[in-house]
């Protein structure tokens, strides 16, 4: 597997890796699983970016329940930590390792705010359009249980999932700030939490009438 600035960690980040990841401003983040349900699905690969580009993916054992670096990591107040469809990573990292994210920027809420000449918000659309790259998603349905033997094709797939959010994200704030929505955008993620915590509990559509 040949990709620049990528590198596999097992069952957590190793003390340098924690190190230079909490030297930066911002995260990008994503999730593997073998499912759509935290509570049933488990947590498979972490992957990771830095405004430099360098990519880790962490793979998760199976039962695993801590990964304390991490934790550290993505409960830092000082480090942004940027997903696309942030409720479910937060879930997931929330079910699996009882790490509470904070503060997060997700992009398709972002996108469904600033993009609204759009329905596409999905990463692959977004993607093209702001990074202008085609991304392979040929990947994503595949089987990520079997994490410490993954093939090169579901690496550099999960790689791309994160590589390009921290450019986007900045995009995206600018479109944001242009049409005077950045401050919804904020109160959106600032509530993220709740929506994470109501998921896990099973609670559906509470705000309907």
């Amino acid at each position: 597997m040949e990709l620049p600035n990528f590198q596999v960690c097992d069952r957590d980040l190793d003390e340098t890796t924690l190190s230079r990841y909490l030297t930066a401003e911002s995260i990008a983040v994503d999730t593997e699983t073998m499912g759509l349900n935290p509570l049933r699905d488990r947590l498979c690969l972490v992957q990771l970016c830095d405004p430099q580009g360098y990519v880790t993916a962490l793979r998760i054992a199976k039962g695993q329940t801590t990964a304390p670096n991490l934790k550290k990591l993505m409960e830092a107040p000082n480090i942004l930590k940027i997903f696309h469809f942030a409720r479910f990573d937060l879930a997931q990292l929330q079910h699996s390792f009882g790490i509470a994210t904070n503060p997060v920027f997700c992009t398709k809420i972002a996108s469904k705010l600033a993009r609204t000449y759009t329905s596409q918000h999905g990463l692959k659309a977004l993607v093209r359009e702001l990074e202008q790259v085609e991304l392979d998603k040929s990947a994503q349905s595949s089987d990520w249980g079997n994490s410490m033997n993954l093939s090169p094709e579901q690496l550099n797939y999960a790689a791309n999932d994160v590589r390009y959010l921290v450019g986007m994200k900045d995009k995206l704030r600018v479109m944001l700030e242009r049409e005077e929505r950045w401050q919804l955008a904020q109160r959106c993620f600032e509530n993220l939490p709740l929506l994470v915590s109501l998921d896990l509990l099973q609670f559906k559509d509470i705000f309907e009438h």
